[in-house]
């Protein structure tokens, strides 16, 4: 299975992490990509993602494992887990009131071994998200 991850120190409680994720409006402003999000992050729920590359086409994911204010995990694919992505954000508490937070996407499915090849390196995009992340929370 192939998958990227990343994880950076921002100088925030979680709560505050917490907040600026779940504020989907704001996504425009400081993920990098993302055209915008629609929707709310709950359990269960279904958001539409539009992004930079596609702004007409938009990504359905749905939200799942959200424990507030740790973990989230957004998910997406093909039907009947062809191909499928788990995208999961985790935000864990510091000593000295920092939160680290993390970011990693799997990949799977019957088509993960095809499939995955043609993904590209999204080390760079995933960094360039928590640097935003960082940077809005920090102000």
């Amino acid at each position: 299975m192939k998958s990227f991850s990343t994880s950076i120190q921002i100088a925030c409680p979680p709560a505050a992490v917490w907040s600026v994720l779940m504020d989907t409006s704001s996504y425009p402003e400081w993920a990098a990509g993302t055209h915008r999000l629609e929707g709310q992050i709950e359990d269960g729920a279904v958001l539409q993602l539009f992004t930079d590359s596609k702004p007409q086409q938009p990504m359905q994911l749905q939200v799942s494992n959200l424990t507030s204010p740790q973990t989230f995990t957004l998910s997406g694919g093909l039907p009947l887990n062809l191909f499928r992505g788990d995208r999961t954000f985790t935000l864990t508490p510091q000593a000295d009131g920092t939160t680290e937070f993390s970011m990693c996407e799997v990949f799977s499915g019957w088509l993960e071994p095809i499939m995955g090849r043609m993904i590209p390196d999204l080390t760079p995009s995933f960094e360039a998200y928590a640097a935003g992340l960082k940077q809005k929370c920090e102000g």
